[in-house]
């Protein structure tokens, strides 16, 4: 396949949807209302053919009198629209995407933009009328918000002046770049959205020192050099996501929380995911569990000499190490000093968008593909998280990279987010069905890993949770729902009860706020006792805000679960985990694509 052939083949279907969904005629059989019958067939003689049929097989419906009612008002809007365009008067557009002057220079590209924002309006509007099941209506909602998404003006040559504007001054030379820019990232499978030649793993970011002390097929294991000159003796064991790399916790130096850490005073041990290939295409949620958390716990208890370790989990990180330790504690062993998780699913009644990714259907279709053996690639799941977001994380870039021909700013933590990481079938699979599908983590022994039954409660020490308030993935209030589940009353009334903290921002951007830098804010609740609120809407209506960073929050919770000071260790390792190579390690640099 030629260039020519294949950037066809990218755009005529992007044409295609945004000529029908601009085209005035394509709306009229939105518009019709119903003429006699009643309840369900009235309702399906005002409806398209293919809403029809979409609402039909998920057993979903729209009532007539709701119908009629968005009707008036699209078409009482559109008249206004309409009177406005002919009596020259401009119209306001309250969309960041269409902020730039060119937007309103000339009339037909405001009105487009006004159109456009009104159809999707009416769209999302059409949506959220649906009479479905809560999961089917969500499923309906999150596909119009996709296309709403797609079609907008801006996304498109023809109908973006910025992008127009920008061709004329450059002489056509900006629509050349845009297109070399478009047939690089359909070579790689994924659209840039950072200088990607501006970073390097160990150069410029992941660069805390420290070396790698143990390693084996699933991961490696760093251990930071002191920079204080006292330590805390209980060591901190990070166990990062698998899905994505761990040096999101060590980008650049001013923002990294591995040297915040490392500069408090703690001896901080880091692992390492293996970016998995196909030799590691069988390997299973135990395998995590038993090979992976529970062997670094076993490594840092055996390099520091501490029968207790500080463990910290992030993400889906965080539900490993919680399984790891509910794995110990069934067998009689209790090793966390303190359990503090990021982001974290434990109890998974709530989780938020990606609930439309998860149903029977779907994880039977990945079972049957890849439980037995595969991989799940690392850019399948970028894209799926992409699509969260694809105003941000899609379309801008398209709209930048392809349209003005711009090469995207050197962004760290974007950089990080397109250094995918793939995922073992059987794993992936398991983690799917057991935590998403049917929420089974929580229920005491009604899941055995490593061959033992899980019990979340068995797991006695005070526990961090930290939540983001704007979190699209892990939303906070499923966050705070580990509270109920982990330390259980005989460890809260030893005192050493639990504490949250809910920061502002996204999944990532919450988590990432550097102390030095002061920003933001976080809420916390300083209730106790019987005055201990039970539920996330009690906790967030007795919480105080406080500005800046919540790290120091959680430096605090470290220390005192941290034992003495004592002077730090002479060198990494031991006699039985000599030294193997600096960080960061070869596995981080070990990419999916």
């Amino acid at each position: 396949m030629n260039s020519t052939d294949a950037s066809q083949m990218f755009a005529a279907p992007w044409m295609l949807q945004f000529a029908q969904f601009s085209d005035p005629a394509a709306w009229q059989a939105w518009m019709q209302l119903p003429q006699g019958g009643n309840g369900a067939g009235q309702a399906a003689g005002a409806m398209p053919a293919p809403m029809l049929r979409m609402l039909g097989d998920i057993g979903a419906s729209l009532s007539p009198a709701k119908l009629e009612a968005l009707r008036d008002d699209y078409l009482k809007k559109a008249m206004q629209l309409w009177q406005d365009f002919i009596s020259g008067k401009l119209p306001e557009l309250h969309d960041r995407r269409f902020a730039a002057s060119e937007w309103t220079a000339n009339p037909m590209s405001a009105y487009s933009a006004a159109t456009y924002l009104l159809n999707s309006t009416f769209m999302l509007a059409l949506a959220d009328a649906v009479e479905a099941p809560p999961k089917e209506k969500q499923k309906i909602r999150f596909a119009v918000q996709q296309i709403v998404d797609a079609l907008s003006p801006a996304n498109f040559l023809a109908t973006n002046p910025e992008a127009q504007q920008k061709m004329l001054e450059t002489k056509g030379e900006s629509l050349t770049k845009g297109l070399q820019n478009m047939l690089a990232d359909m070579q790689k499978g994924r659209i840039s959205q950072s200088d990607e030649s501006a970073f390097e793993v160990g150069r410029n970011v992941g660069v805390t020192p420290g070396t790698v002390v143990f390693e084996n097929a699933l991961f490696q294991l760093i251990q930071y050099t002191p920079s204080t000159p006292t330590v805390h003796a209980v060591p901190l064991l990070m166990i990062p996501p698998c899905i994505n790399k761990y040096y999101i916790l060590d980008l650049q130096p001013e923002n990294s929380l591995v040297r915040y850490l490392v500069e408090q005073g703690n001896t901080v041990f880091m692992m390492s995911w293996r970016n998995p290939d196909q030799g590691l295409a069988g390997t299973t949620w135990d395998d995590y569990v038993e090979q992976g958390a529970i062997r670094a716990l076993d490594v840092v208890q055996g390099i520091s000499g501490q029968e207790k370790v500080n463990v910290f989990g992030f993400c889906v990180g965080g539900t490993i190490a919680a399984t790891a330790l509910a794995v110990q504690a069934a067998r009689g062993r209790h090793p966390a000093a303190s359990l503090s998780l990021f982001t974290t699913l434990l109890d998974f009644a709530d989780t938020g968008v990606l609930d439309v990714f998860v149903d029977d259907t779907q994880v039977m279709l990945r079972e049957q593909q890849l439980a037995r053996g595969g991989l799940m690639p690392g850019r399948d799941l970028a894209t799926t998280f992409s699509s969260l977001r694809p105003n941000d994380l899609v379309w801008n870039y398209v709209q930048q990279n392809y349209l003005k021909g711009k090469t995207p700013p050197a962004f760290d933590l974007l950089y990080w987010n397109a250094d995918s990481t793939n995922l073992p079938g059987p794993m992936y699979c398991w983690y799917l069905r057991n935590t998403y599908l049917e929420n089974k983590l929580k229920v005491p022994g009604a899941l055995t890993v490593a061959g033992v039954p899980v019990d979340l409660g068995s797991i006695d020490c005070p526990t961090f949770i930290y939540g983001s308030r704007e979190d699209h993935i892990v939303p906070w209030e499923a966050a705070f729902a580990s509270m109920g589940l982990l330390n259980p009353k005989k460890g809260r009334a030893a005192g050493k009860p639990n504490r949250f903290v809910l920061g502002a921002s996204g999944h990532i951007a919450g988590v990432i706020n550097p102390a030095s830098k002061n920003k933001r804010s976080y809420w916390v609740n300083e209730a106790g006792g019987k005055n201990r609120p039970k539920t996330a809407a009690e906790w967030l209506a007795g919480a105080e805000e406080k500005k800046g960073s919540w790290w120091p929050e959680w430096a605090r919770f470290l220390a005192e679960y941290g034992g003495a000071d004592v002077a730090p260790p002479a060198r990494p390792g031991s006699a039985d985990y000599a030294a193997i190579e600096p960080a960061p390690g070869r596995y981080v640099k070990e990419r999916a694509d």
